[in-house]
Formats: structure tokens, sequence, C-alpha cells
């Protein structure tokens, strides 16, 4: 009996993690085809060659990739169309809510997403009424070098902490220079905010400079912040909405202005 419950829970863990590797190399996909209809080259298509290295980085498969590419750029005439749809909402407590959605099928969709939202406590909004609270940019986050995370035993002397600051300088001076509109350090992570046509070079610059890429994506910052109690009901009602919207099929990204 032991053995057999061991199996099962082994064999239940590899289905859950199938299924979040499923959906990554699905959403991966549709990032492709949609950016690959404005070719199918990366070279001259900095959208999609972002695209291509976050899907690397997540082990998709490069078959995968060469289909997703294939299908976008109209080689693949029985492949099906996705459309990047924006909807509009607010979840508890007040939070604005966008919901992006990559999708081949646009009333399932939005249709899906309504039912979501009202069971789960949120309420679709009117186009525009909440989008104007948003700015689109790009956001990358890079893993520090070595030489300048704490976590790697970076000598106490005072030269070596000069020559740390230094080198962190000059990597936030390197990125405004390129059009950063914002950075940031977090422990041993950088947070970098661009305008979305810069998301390319400014990732490529950064691995210039020897920095791991986390991740690098188009995102929709609030301009207003909305603050929850940590523990409160509105921030776990919140926390189940956003759960039940990111399990959606064709969900990509939840985008809100909780502080």
């Amino acid at each position: 009996m032991a053995r057999h419950s061991k199996w099962h829970n082994i064999k239940h863990k590899k289905m859950a993690e199938d299924a979040r590797k499923g959906k990554v190399f699905t959403k991966h996909a549709k990032l492709i085809a949609i950016a690959a209809r404005n070719g199918a080259d990366p070279s001259s298509n900095p959208l999609l060659k972002v695209m291509i290295d976050n899907a690397k980085a997540e082990n998709v498969p490069n078959d995968n990739i060469e289909r997703a590419i294939k299908k976008g750029a109209g080689a693949d005439k029985n492949a099906a169309v996705y459309e990047e749809m924006l909807y509009e909402g607010f979840g508890p407590g007040g939070v604005a809510m966008l919901i992006q959605a990559i999708t081949d099928n646009k009333n399932r969709a939005l249709g899906n997403i309504k039912v979501i939202m009202g069971k789960k406590g949120g309420r679709m909004a009117d186009p525009g009424s909440v989008a104007w609270m948003f700015r689109k940019a790009g956001l990358i986050l890079a893993e520090l070098p070595a030489e300048i995370r704490s976590d790697k035993g970076v000598s106490d002397d005072a030269g070596s902490k000069e020559r740390m600051n230094e080198r962190m300088e000059e990597i936030e001076l390197k990125m405004i220079d390129l059009g950063a509109r914002d950075v940031e350090t977090d422990e041993n992570m950088l947070r970098i905010v661009c305008a979305p046509e810069d998301l390319g070079r400014l990732r490529k610059a950064l691995e210039e400079q020897g920095l791991r890429i986390e991740s690098a994506a188009m995102t929709y910052e609030a301009a207003n912040k909305v603050e929850l109690t940590e523990e409160g009901p509105e921030r776990a009602a919140l926390e189940v909405l956003l759960e039940a919207l990111e399990n959606e099929e064709d969900v990509d990204e939840v985008f809100t202005s909780l502080a």
C-alpha cells in the first residue's frame, strides 16, 4: 500500500508539472505567433527576438518555437489565428484590472472571463474606463553579476565595496543612457522599466554586461496604486480571483493597481 501511495503522489506531481509546462509552452507559442506576423526573421523583428529568447529561457523546445513562427508568418494555412485582447475590470477593494488574453476565439475568451469575474467577486468595466489608469511598458528582471551580489561573499573591506558600487553605478548609467525609465535593485535582482520599443535593446545590453535575464516582457503599470491590508478579506478575495483568471486557458497576464 505504501508503494502504491508513493507512486500515486509521484504520478500526481508529474501530471501537475506536465500541465504547468503545457500551459507555459502554449503561452509562449501564442506570443511568438503574434510577434511573427511582423516578420519571421528575429534579426529584423526585435519583438520576435524577445519572444523567442523568453521561450528558450523557459525550456520551450525549438520545434515548438519554429512551428509558432511558421503559424504567425502564415506558412501554415490551417493554423489557428490568435488575437491579443485586453479586457478591463475591477476586483475586490476597488483594485483596477487589465486582463490580457491571447485567443483564437474572442467570444469564448470574453464569456469565460465574465463568468470568473462574476463568481469570484470582480466586475467587468466598459472599454476605456480602466485602461487610462495604466501605461504600457517593457519590464526586465535580471540577476546581478556575482561580483556585486550580496550572497556571493563580497569582501567587507572599503576597496571591495567601492568597486562593487562603481560596477553597479556603471550598469545603471548604461541602462539609463539606452533609454531605461526606471532602474531599481531588489536584493540580488535588477528591475528595469523602459519604453516597449526599447525592450530588446536593453535586454541585449544587460546580457553583454554579464547579467542573466530572468524575464523580459511587456507590462502595464498603474499610475495610482491601491493598498489592501495584507491579511484582510479583500486581499484574500483578490488573490482567489487572480488565481482563477490565471488558470483560464485564454488568459495570458493580469495587471492590477494593487500596491
